[in-house]
């Protein structure tokens, strides 16, 4: 193992910061400028710096799939435009999961060339690229992801690397073409020259920085950059035994039905490098849940900072100390033309098994049960809220809805939140009642929800939307109906998930939380919950006080207390002040 020499570890720790806060500003201002309620309210959205090389040099602390298209985008646009044909004001556009690396087509990206003061007539030095999910982009549902979709043409328009921008005049043909192509023009062209002007403000505060710094030494401390987290990442591999380490998770079914679905993880370390090799995973859906090699790239990104060192530099260094196997022709790399708009959700279940593989290698204070590994997203659409002055006639509600995590070794799980490669926020009620003609009837944790444990499980949660316009549209995509999280050490696992029609009837309907295009009358209602995590350690072992507690404030209940931990122990815990 050879330690990387760096030309000054002071200056670079100086560097990193002012990449990162330029990015951080980009991303606060990618928010403040966006139109759509995805964009501006729940944040779906990320930014980052690239190299000229297509190498990411620092990444935004927003939604960690997102490096899988940002990267990917950034590679396409730098093989169809030579950089020598690239001007100053230019800016590029492309969303495809097959054409421009994508990971699923709401998520466009906007990509800008940065040329250093005094090299206008030079290649650029850098990318500023940002990416913001957009509710529609046109296919064959609202909100253009189905769970049954056969192919990628029933998912909306399809964007290759595509100028967008040529010398500082955006061009209105092409951002038209894109924007009328989707269900909320309006709001597509709206957000998307929000995009243009977020990079922009990248592009100012790195020229600056290079003006400056200079040139060269910027590039040194790039290439500084890369080399500290190379091999910081390799030092924290060399610290784990040499071994085969495997975990397999399951998905209900492809999203067609049919069987179980395999996802198998297996980490081979030898001495400072990993490999991790996918083989024994299903093959490819015949509907939406397929994952291009860009989003397991982003995945195990992710797991690997968040499980060996959460402070790694998020930059493409990481990549360096590791190698993937991902077979061809399975759900983690499909065969054209594949669908892959539902892709998060089997990125979920890989992000569990990677973390389930890693779990015979770590410490015991580093494991813990598995969390709900989905992402439950519900889609409602009909016509706008009248009187409000939308410019759009129909309206695209997006919501992707947290759930239980899983426990640890000392702690409780995380109750009501988002696990693993997602991190956007909730829509505020308020929001979506004043932009949609929606009522939020219910948006709750689940009681009884998280996996029994010495640790319990955190809770799943429940939101209920009901129509007060006919005609509404629901369509759903998540997973785990059948499969739950698992515990950890003894624990109990996570509930379920499901979508519940009416709940508050004399017959609601529970239904599977793969759904396409249910019709609401006025006044109907649809629920989703979402799963809750497994619980950690024997339920025989939970302390009484921490039991009580979660008597008293209603997240277990004395029916379910009862069977999981026992008569006596929960007759202690209700006996207790």
């Amino acid at each position: 193992m050879t330690n990387t020499k760096l030309a000054d570890p002071i200056h670079l720790e100086v560097f990193s910061n002012r990449i990162v806060g330029i990015i951080e500003e980009m991303g606060a201002r990618l928010v403040r400028a966006a139109f759509s309620a995805n964009i501006k309210e729940r944040r779906d959205c990320s930014v980052a710096l690239f190299d000229a090389k297509a190498r990411l040099v620092a990444q935004g602390s927003h939604i960690p799939m997102h490096l899988g298209s940002l990267l990917g985008g950034v590679e396409a646009t730098i093989a169809a435009h030579p950089l020598e044909e690239m001007l100053p004001g230019d800016a590029f556009v492309c969303n495809d999961a097959y054409l421009a690396g994508g990971t699923h087509l709401p998520d466009i990206s906007v990509i800008t060339p940065i040329f250093a003061q005094g090299e206008d007539n030079h290649n650029p030095s850098f990318f500023a690229a940002n990416l913001g999910h957009h509710a529609d982009v046109g296919g064959a549902v609202p909100g253009s992801i189905s769970p049954d979709a056969a192919s990628i043409f029933e998912e909306g328009i399809r964007i290759p690397p595509t100028k967008l921008v040529r010398s500082g005049v955006v061009d209105e043909g092409v951002l038209g073409l894109i924007a009328h192509n989707t269900r909320e023009p309006q709001s597509r062209i709206l957000d998307i020259k929000g995009q243009i002007a977020t990079n922009n403000v990248g592009v100012a505060q790195i020229r600056e920085l290079i003006g400056r710094m200079g040139a060269a030494e910027v590039d040194q401390a790039v290439a500084d950059l890369l080399a500290y987290t190379a091999q910081r990442l390799r030092n924290k591999i060399a610290a784990l035994p040499d071994g085969v380490y495997s975990f397999t998770n399951h998905m209900d079914n492809d999203g067609v039905g049919g069987d179980k679905v395999a996802i198998c993880a297996t980490i081979t370390v030898v001495s400072d490098k990993a490999t991790f090799d996918f083989t024994g995973t299903g093959p490819q859906s015949r509907g939406g849940f397929n994952v291009m090699p860009s989003g397991v790239m982003a995945t195990v990104a992710y797991a690997i900072k968040t499980l060996l060192d959460p402070d790694l530099p998020p930059n493409s260094g990481l990549f360096d100390a590791i190698e993937l196997v991902v077979p061809e022709g399975t759900i983690l790399n499909p065969h054209y033309p594949a669908a892959v708009g539902a892709r998060t959700t089997t990125c979920q279940k890989l992000a569990g098994a990677i973390f389930g593989a890693f779990s015979e290698i770590l410490p015991d204070d580093k494991i813990m049960a598995s969390s709900h590994d989905v992402l439950a997203a519900m889609t409602l659409s009909g016509p706008s809220k009248p009187g409000k002055g939308q410019s759009d006639s129909a309206y695209v509600y997006l919501e992707t809805i947290g759930g239980g995590n899983g426990a640890r070794a000392l702690a409780d799980g995380m109750d009501g939140a988002h696990a693993h490669i997602t991190n956007s926020l909730n829509m505020p009620i308020e929001a979506v009642e004043n932009e949609y003609p929606l009522l939020v009837e219910e948006y709750a944790l689940i009681n009884d929800s998280g996996g029994a444990g010495q640790f319990r499980g955190g809770m799943g949660i429940a939101r209920s939307i009901r129509a007060i316009e006919p005609g509404t549209t629901f369509s759903a995509r998540a997973d785990s109906f059948i499969t739950a999280a698992a515990g950890a050490s003894g624990g109990a696992e996570g509930s379920h998930c499901q979508v519940v029609r009416n709940e508050k009837s004399n017959a609601p309907d529970i239904l599977d939380p793969k759904q396409r295009l249910l019709v609401l009358e006025t006044g109907e209602t649809i629920r989703m919950e979402t799963p809750g995590g497994g619980g950690f350690g024997s339920p025989q072992d939970r302390d009484v006080d921490d039991l009580a507690r979660d008597l008293a404030d209603g997240r277990v209940s004395e029916t379910a207390a009862r069977r999981d931990y026992g008569a006596k122990m929960t007759d202690a815990a209700l006996a207790r002040d």
